[in-house]
């Protein structure tokens, strides 16, 4: 009999490097893995019976946390690093996601003003785009004491 293949090896070996968030709530929803994808970055989940739903699918809770969460990345980066906060995060559920797959998850800048950033998210999962969405960020101030 043949073992079981471990999706997280076949992540590794694809050039996925999971991120280890020690307290943060990515780690809970997660675990999220990260790679290079030219000049940018793609996030990812792999969808297992723990983020189901009542209907048997990934819950939409999920993928609108992993969509968050690669806007607000690439939204920190586009502001050098600066804290941004969601204003708006508008979501659009494409397709049902099953468990035993990857949700890959990418963002782009789209406009920025002094204190906002306008951001387009997308998910896919199995080849195919699961969700759009659109926010608005805002890039937070440091206050130093």
């Amino acid at each position: 009999m043949e073992e079981p293949i471990d999706p997280f090896e076949n992540l590794a070996a694809a050039g996925w490097r999971r991120i280890r968030t020690a307290g943060a709530f990515m780690s809970t929803a997660g675990p999220l893995w990260t790679r290079r994808e030219g000049t940018s970055w793609v996030y990812a989940v792999w969808s297992t019976d723990a983020h189901l739903n009542p209907a048997g699918v990934v819950h939409g809770g999920l993928l609108a946390t992993l969509t968050d969460h690669a806007i607000s990345t690439v939204a920190w980066e586009a502001a050098s690093r600066m804290p941004c906060m969601t204003v708006q995060l508008d979501t659009q559920f494409l397709a049902p996601v099953a468990a035993g797959v990857l949700v890959e998850a990418r963002a782009q800048l789209v406009r920025r003003t002094s204190s906002l950033l306008f951001m387009r998210g997308q998910l896919r999962a199995a080849g195919q785009e699961v969700l759009v969405a659109q926010a608005l960020m805002k890039v937070q101030k440091l206050i130093l004491s």
